[in-house]
C-alpha cells in the first residue's frame, strides 16, 4: 500500500484500472476489531461497521456505524470493528500502489 507517493495518473482512468489513482480495498471487521493496514483510506458508509482507534488510554470511536469518512492508519492503533455478530467488511478507496518491481536493470 503506497501511503502518499507521487504517481503518473492517466486521464479518465477509473478506480481499479491501470493508471488509476485509487483502488478498492475491503477492510475486514471482526467483533473484537481488526487492525487496518497502514495507509490512507476513504471509507464508504457501511452498516454494522465502526472505526475505532487507541487514544493512548482506551479505544475510542472515530467513525460511527454506517458513517463514511477518511481514515489515516499507522497499521497498529486503528481498527475496523463489526457491530453485528460475526465478521463484517467495509469497502474503501486507497492509493493504488502500482506493480512491485522484481529487479532493477535486468537485461
Amino acid at each position: 500500500m503506497a501511503l502518499a507517493m507521487n504517481k503518473i495518473i492517466l486521464a479518465n482512468a477509473t478506480t481499479n484500472t491501470a493508471g488509476a489513482y485509487f483502488s478498492n480495498v475491503s477492510l475486514t471487521a471482526a467483533n473484537a476489531g481488526t487492525v487496518i493496514p497502514a495507509g490512507t483510506y476513504l471509507l464508504f458508509p457501511t452498516v454494522n461497521v465502526i472505526i475505532t482507534a487507541n487514544n493512548g488510554s482506551s479505544i475510542a470511536t472515530l467513525l460511527a456505524n454506517n458513517t463514511g469518512g477518511m481514515i489515516l492508519s499507522d497499521g497498529v492503533n486503528v481498527f475496523a470493528q463489526s457491530m453485528a455478530s460475526g465478521a463484517g467488511a467495509a469497502v474503501a478507496l486507497t492509493i493504488n500502489g502500482g506493480i512491485n518491481a522484481n529487479s532493477t536493470y535486468t537485461s
